[in-house]
């Protein structure tokens, strides 16, 4: 909180959303998009052109601990250190991924503005959200609707990826979208499934790439769920959670109405209210 404006020298371009609503979507298809390539890259090619702001290893080699060893506030005090290296790394604009609210921990912002050039930031319906993310952690429903509705929340350090405060679902929408800025484009899951080609069109149009329509339309055949997941079954995916069996599993939107229970929908509907109604989550829409 209390984030000082951009620097418009930053060269990080954020790809941030709340866990499980279309970031890894989103560097797929950024990945196909710039490299232009004959065949889909690789979901291993991904780390190539977006890096992540949680890899472990950063922090392990700046702490000189093992993971085990990093504490949310220690992971907190070393993320502006990483940041800087991540900006350092290239003269370019840098695409990295966040789960991280745009908030503060331990006194550290979450993400450090000053490096910044923008952030692309992906909203998904979270009934959805709490059905993938439920799946990918291999917790029931009651306790991920628990989670998403608990302000300030941190998630623990993995061998994937250190901690990270992500809040509740409605402090980590705000955090990034109450206030409209030209450095954000907001993008919602549901329209990059609907409506592909002005939902990733308005990605590209942000970041002041003109590609021929072609070109956008290959880089979105080339990330699509059916590619992505048939990538994943043939030869996994560094991603995927030690609870689920695969990283893409449905790739669709509506399927909650299929799984909770009236009162699940309910709890998550007055936990989340305003933040759904923005997005149009309430009108029967989605």
């Amino acid at each position: 909180t209390g984030q000082q404006p951009a620097d418009p020298m930053g060269n990080l371009v954020w790809l941030a959303s709340y866990p499980k609503s279309g970031n890894t979507w989103l560097r797929a298809f950024l990945t196909n998009l710039m490299t232009n390539a004959e065949r889909p890259v690789t979901l291993d090619e991904l780390g190539r052109l977006t890096a992540g702001d949680a890899e472990p290893s950063r922090y392990v080699a700046l702490a000189g601990k093992p993971i085990e060893a990093l504490d949310s506030a220690t992971v907190a005090a070393l993320r502006p250190r990483v940041q800087a290296q991540l900006a350092a790394e290239s003269a370019e604009t840098r695409f990295v991924k966040t789960h991280s609210a745009l908030m503060g921990a331990h006194g550290v912002p979450s993400i450090n503005l000053q490096i910044t050039a923008g952030a692309i930031y992906v909203v998904r319906d979270p009934r959805d959200v709490a059905v993938s993310f439920g799946h990918h952690l291999g917790r029931p429903l009651d306790d991920i609707i628990e989670l998403m509705g608990r302000d300030n929340a941190v998630t623990d350090s993995t061998p994937a990826a250190v901690s990270e405060l992500i809040g509740s679902w409605s402090q980590h929408v705000a955090s990034w979208t109450a206030q409209t800025n030209p450095a954000l484009h907001v993008v919602r899951y549901e329209d990059m499934l609907a409506r592909p080609q002005k939902a990733f069109g308005g990605i590209a149009g942000f970041l002041g790439l003109k590609p021929p329509r072609g070109r956008i339309e290959r880089a979105i055949r080339h990330a699509s769920f059916k590619v992505l997941r048939g990538q994943e079954d043939k030869n996994g995916f560094r991603e995927r959670s030690e609870h689920s069996d695969s990283f893409f599993r449905a790739g669709v939107a509506g399927q909650w109405r299929d799984v909770m229970t009236p009162e699940q929908i309910r709890r998550i509907g007055q936990q989340h209210h305003e933040q759904m109604a923005r997005f149009e989550y309430l009108d029967g829409r989605s």
